[in-house]
C-alpha cells in the first residue's frame, strides 16, 4: 500500500535577535523624532501625531516576545530602520537560497535521504527573492539534485500549499521524493515605522522531506489534504516590476506588506475553525483525537481562539497548540511547519494538524499521524 510522509524536517534562523523592549525602544525614538518634525503640521491639524508602542501593546496584540532577524542593527537605527542587504546577483548564492541549504540539509539528515533519492525541489515563500531564475533551482543545483524544481507563491499559505503540491506529484507517479523549501526572510517587507505591524515578522526557513514509504524515525503519514481561498485585499503587498512603469504615485511603504489587522482577525479565526472542523468531519476523526495543532504563527491570540472554536473550550493545555511565535515572531507561511519541526514528540499513532493560512486568503490544512 502506497502511503505519503513527511519524512523529516529542518529549520533555519538567523542569530540576531531583537527584543520587544528593543524594537520599542527605537520605534519610539522614531516617533519622537518625527511628531518634533512636524509638530507644526501636528498642531494645524494637517498631520496625525504618532503614538509611542509599548512591550505591553506587543505582547497583548500578539504574543510575541522577541524575534530572530538578519540584520538587528540596521533595523532599530532609527534613521534607517530596515535591514540593509545587497541586491540579488549572480556572483552569489541568493539570500533564500542560503537559508533554504541549511534548512534542507538538517530535513535530508532527519529523513535519511541523499540528494540522489531526491526528484524535485519546491520552493514556496511569500516573498519572493527575485522572478528568475528560480530559487528551488539554484537550491537544487547546489545541492546536486537532478530532476525539476520550482517556486511558488500563496502568501502565508505557502509552506502547506508546496507541501499539498509535493504529496500530488508524488500520488501521481511523478516522483517518489520531493524536497519543500521554505525561506521566509520578511524583514525587508516590514515597514517599522508603523505601530501595527513594527513589531511582527521575524526571519527564518524551514524545510521538509516528502516521501512515499519513509521509514524514517521522525515520519509523519499523510492522512488528508484540505484547501481554499477566497479573495480579500485585508492583507496586501503590490510591491512588483510594475512599480517602476506606474504612471501613478505610491510610496515603497505604500507597496510593501500592509494589512487591515483587526478584520483579518474576526473574519479568518471562524472560516479557519469552521475549515478544520469540517475536514476533521468528513474523516470521522473526532477533535479529541487531534493531540497537536501546528497552527500558522500569525498571532497567539488567533490561534488560542481557531483552536477554542474548534474543541468547543477555551480552556486547554497550551501544548495543544505550540506558540514558537513567542520567540521567533511570525514567520510569514513557515510558521506552522516551523511549530511541527519543534514541537512534534507524538506517539505512534496519534495524530495532529498542520494549518497555515494567510493573504488571498489562502487556508491549507493537512491531517498526519505518526508512524
Amino acid at each position: 500500500m502506497q502511503e505519503i510522509h513527511i519524512a523529516g524536517t529542518g529549520v533555519w534562523y538567523p542569530e540576531d535577535v531583537i527584543t520587544n523592549d528593543e524594537i520599542v525602544s527605537s520605534y519610539n525614538a522614531y516617533v519622537d523624532n518625527f511628531n518634533e518634525s512636524n509638530k507644526d503640521s501636528i498642531a494645524s491639524g494637517d498631520i496625525i501625531a504618532l503614538e509611542h508602542s509599548s512591550v505591553e501593546f506587543i505582547e497583548k496584540a500578539s504574543g510575541i516576545k522577541t524575534r530572530h532577524v538578519v540584520d538587528k542593527k540596521n533595523i532599530l537605527d532609527v534613521e534607517r530602520m530596515m535591514p540593509s542587504l545587497k541586491h540579488e546577483d549572480e556572483s552569489r548564492l541568493s539570500i533564500q537560497a542560503v537559508a533554504g541549504i541549511h534548512a534542507a540539509k538538517k530535513a535530508m539528515t532527519q529523513a535519511n535521504v541523499t540528494p540522489d533519492d531526491i526528484d524535485a525541489v519546491i520552493l514556496g515563500t511569500s516573498h519572493n527573492a527575485r522572478y528568475y531564475p528560480a530559487v528551488a533551482i539554484e537550491i537544487q543545483n547546489e545541492l546536486g539534485i537532478d530532476g525539476y524544481a520550482y517556486d511558488m507563491l500563496v502568501g502565508c499559505s505557502s509552506t502547506t500549499f508546496a507541501i499539498n503540491n509535493a504529496y500530488s506529484d508524488i500520488a501521481s507517479g511523478l516522483a517518489e521524493t520531493i524536497l519543500v523549501v521554505n525561506p521566509e526572510i520578511s524583514t525587508p517587507a516590514v515597514n517599522f515605522g508603523k505601530r501595527d505591524i513594527h513589531f511582527i515578522f521575524g526571519d527564518g526557513c524551514v524545510a521538509s522531506v516528502i516521501k512515499k514509504n519513509s521509514s524514517s524515525e521522525k515520519s509523519f503519514k499523510i492522512l488528508d489534504r484540505k484547501l481554499m481561498t477566497q479573495f480579500s485585499n485585508n492583507i496586501r503587498s503590490d510591491w512588483s516590476y510594475l512599480a517602476r512603469t506606474a504612471s501613478d504615485y505610491k510610496t515603497a511603504e505604500d507597496l510593501i506588506f500592509n494589512q487591515n489587522g483587526g478584520s483579518v482577525f474576526k473574519e479568518v479565526c471562524p472560516l479557519v475553525a469552521k475549515f478544520i472542523s469540517t475536514q476533521l468531519e468528513k474523516n470521522n476523526i473526532k477533535v479529541e483525537d487531534i493531540s497537536k495543532f501546528w497552527l500558522h504563527q500569525a498571532n497567539a491570540r488567533m490561534i488560542n481562539l481557531i483552536v477554542s472554536k474548534i474543541i468547543g473550550s477555551d480552556d486547554f493545555d497550551t501544548n495543544l497548540a505550540p506558540l514558537p511565535i513567542e520567540s521567533f515572531g511570525n514567520l510569514a507561511s513557515a510558521g506552522s511547519m516551523f511549530a511541527f519541526n519543534l514541537n512534534n514528540d507524538l506517539k505512534s499513532g496519534e495524530k495532529g494538524i498542520i494549518c497555515s493560512f494567510g493573504a488571498g486568503y489562502s487556508v491549507c490544512s493537512i491531517i498526519v499521524e505518526k508512524v
